[in-house]
């Protein structure tokens, strides 16, 4: 099949377009810049320039390149490093999940596209009662913090639209949060931060997390376009939910960090804002079961223990050329 990558240089984008080149499918990959393009020509796919925000572009790109199916995994993550304004750093992002998904569904519609995958997110988004670990059909946060609203807002939108295309055949991957060499919970900023003990262990800890290697969140992309169902939506998780308390003292001991200092709820409350609270203290993970069974995917990379050590172990030049 010839596969639409949007967002084709990002976390996932590259991964991924690695990932479908080596199952036999050719690749176009949308970027908005020059240089990004000649990393798409570099992967073996061929690059096509254009904001994801300008519908004439989009649609020129589509309607020349004429592919089977679209991935949508368009963000912007340029303003994220501090998340205390948390809407305000994704904004550009939610952008992209309402405006962007309308432009790029429009243009898949006009063009015959028979599938049209698009990326979303597993953990703080679920409700805060019940089970710690949550399946697709559990509800999500009826009344999140205010810091959280529009992008739950956004998120929820997407997954409206797309899981209710019927043409083309939607489907939503609700990835865990992204770690690899270089990008996610080991991108600079972030192993930065834990190397000067910036951030605290709030709380109990009792926040649970899901993770997922990148290349494990591609390979899961690649099996959704394959043998996905349409109208679903999948958690792309590791196998090992873990609560912060966990987690974060042993990230931060890989990377020959001190152990996080810890900080009340009620002072993170006002220091940080109530949405990173509840991010350490009362979210929830995802259960891959689903994706198990109906993709028939396995992650390379069972569990965050192991993963974060392999990457840990890299020296940092080869971390950030990834």
């Amino acid at each position: 099949m010839k596969i639409f990558v949007a967002g084709a240089t990002g976390a996932v984008g590259r991964p991924l377009v690695s990932a479908l080149i080596a199952a036999g499918h050719s690749v176009v990959g949308l970027t908005r810049t020059a240089a990004h393009a000649a990393i798409v020509k570099r992967m073996g796919a061929v690059p096509v320039i254009a904001d994801g925000l300008d519908a004439a572009a989009i649609q020129t790109a589509i309607g020349s390149s004429k592919p089977d199916a679209i991935i949508h995994e368009m963000t912007d993550l340029s303003a994220a490093s501090d998340l205390r304004r948390f809407d305000r750093a994704f904004a550009s992002s939610n952008q992209l999940r309402t405006r962007g998904t309308d432009i790029l569904l429009a243009a898949a519609r006009e063009n015959g596209v028979k599938r049209f995958i698009a990326q979303s997110y597993c953990g703080w988004n679920y409700a805060r009662t019940g089970d710690p670990i949550k399946i697709e059909t559990d509800a999500l946060d009826s009344d999140p913090p205010a810091e959280f609203r529009a992008t739950l807002k956004a998120m929820q939108y997407l997954e409206q639209t797309v899981t209710g295309s019927s043409n083309p055949e939607g489907i939503v991957l609700r990835y865990g949060s992204f770690y690899g060499p270089g990008t996610g919970m080991l991108s600079r900023v972030m192993v930065e931060q834990l190397r000067h003990r910036r951030v605290p262990l709030i709380g109990d800890g009792g926040g649970w997390w899901s993770f997922v290697h990148v290349d494990d969140a591609a390979a899961a992309t690649v099996k959704a376009l394959e043998r996905g169902n349409a109208g679903s939506i999948y958690n792309i998780t590791d196998d090992d939910p873990a609560q912060v308390r966990e987690w974060l003292p042993a990230l931060a001991s890989l990377l020959g960090a001190g152990r996080p200092f810890r900080l009340p709820a009620w002072i993170a409350g006002i220091i940080a804002g109530e949405h990173l609270v509840v991010m350490m203290t009362k979210a929830r993970a995802g259960s891959n079961a689903k994706a198990r069974k109906e993709l028939g995917w396995t992650p390379a990379h069972s569990s965050w223990r192991h993963g974060f050590s392999e990457i840990a172990r890299q020296p940092v030049e080869q971390q950030r050329a990834a």
